[in-house]
Order: C-alpha cells, then structure tokens, then sequence
C-alpha cells in the first residue's frame, strides 16, 4: 500500500464530509447564495497567500533538484494561475483591488495557516508535503466530482471555479504532490510515518472547517471584538 492511500483510508470520514459538505454541494447544483462564495473567495485569496509560501519553504528544505523544480512549479501554479481565477472572480462579483488587499483573515483562515507554517518552518520536507497535500488533492476530486454533474461547468457563477480544479493542468499539481508525499514517506519508521499522518488529519480537518467558515461567513464574535483595535 502507498503511503497516500493508507493517508487517505484513515481519514477517508471525514475526507467525504468534505465533499459533502453543503457549501461544496451548493457549488455543483448551482444553489449556493453567491454572496456566501464572494466572502468564500475573498478568504481563500487570504489563504492562498500564505499557501503560496508553503511552496517555497519545501523549495528551500528540498534536497535534490528535482523535488525543488515541482514545489518552484507548484509555488507558480498558485500565484498565476489559481489566485489569477479569484483575481477575475473579484472583478466579476464587484470586490475591489483594495478590498482583496485589505482583507482581514478569519479565524478559521489564521488558524489553518499558522499551523500549516508552523509545521512547516519547524519540520522536514515530508511533513511540508503532508500539511499541503488535503487541501491539493480534495480540491482536485471535489472539481472532478462537480464537473460530473450536468451543468456545474457551465453555471454562469461556479463554471470556471468547477472547471479549474476539474482541470488536467491542476490534476497534474494535484498528482504531483500525491507522488511527492509517497516519495518523501519511503523508508520512514513508523513513528514519523504517524506523525505525517496527524498533520495530514489536522489539515484535512481545517478544510472541513474552511467549507463551514464560508458557509456561514464566520468572522470574529461581535462587533466590539470584530473592530477592536482597529
């Protein structure tokens, strides 16, 4: 068994309620409020920021040239061509230059990614790939999912976002951090084996966490605490 599949057979649960989760059911039958994917998309450009970075921190930790040329392609793939599709969609749902880039993160979205830089900055190359790899791979099936529902690619609202990560281009970034992770496991002992496994948990739980922040548009409670200090 490759190190992915037995990631993927542990948190499979959870995996599915993933997809299932009503926000992402609501992208595919074309019922899902658009001001909720607006506030969804304004947060995942804040997260793909810092998602950006994880890239080029497994650049700097990788050991041979190859892995580093696919983490520099995957660092390139994120700020050209993902942020670039949340770029048009700002245009198209009335978000401003300013209102990107003065943004505030959510909880949810400053949780996910000081844990995913923690672990990284801190730890190996392996587990780099493994607080990466939910949020490639779900993506990537969630886009394959949708893309089989009649219509979901040519909503006038979600098309684009279903055919981006149904997309032969992303599924190669996908596959190639699948492959990274299955590569960077080999020959681990078990007790660092279990260790890629709970930060690869705790990512897939925070993208679970994710699809509910945008479902509900979650900030910080109360306007007091909303606009302290600010």
């Amino acid at each position: 068994m490759k190190f992915t599949d037995r990631l993927l057979e542990k948190t499979l649960p959870i995996w599915r309620q993933n997809h299932s989760h009503p926000f992402v059911q609501g992208i595919g039958d074309g019922t899902l409020d658009p001001d909720k994917f607006r506030f969804y998309m304004v947060q995942d450009y804040l997260y793909l920021i810092d998602y950006a970075k994880v890239f080029a921190i497994g650049a700097v930790k990788a050991d041979d040239l190859e892995t580093m040329g696919k983490f520099a392609t995957l660092l390139d793939g994120t700020l050209n061509t993902e942020m670039a599709l949340h770029r048009n969609y700002a245009e198209r749902f009335g978000i401003s230059e300013q209102e990107l880039e003065t943004a505030k993160p959510s909880p949810i979205v400053l949780a996910y990614t000081h844990y995913m830089l923690h672990v990284c900055q801190n730890g190996t190359v392996a587990e780099v790939i493994a607080a990466l790899l939910p949020c490639a791979w779900s993506y990537w099936e969630i886009g394959k999912e949708l893309n089989a529902i009649p219509g979901a690619a040519d909503h006038p609202l979600y098309g684009d976002w279903v055919r981006m990560y149904a997309s032969e281009e992303f599924g190669e970034l996908a596959s190639w951090c699948i492959d990274l992770m299955d590569k960077a496991a080999a020959g681990k002992p078990e007790h660092e084996l279990l260790k890629l496994e709970e930060i690869f948990l705790n990512t897939t739980r925070f993208e679970y966490m994710f699809w509910d922040m945008a479902n509900d548009k979650q900030m910080w409670p109360g306007n007091e605490i909303a606009h302290a200090g600010v």
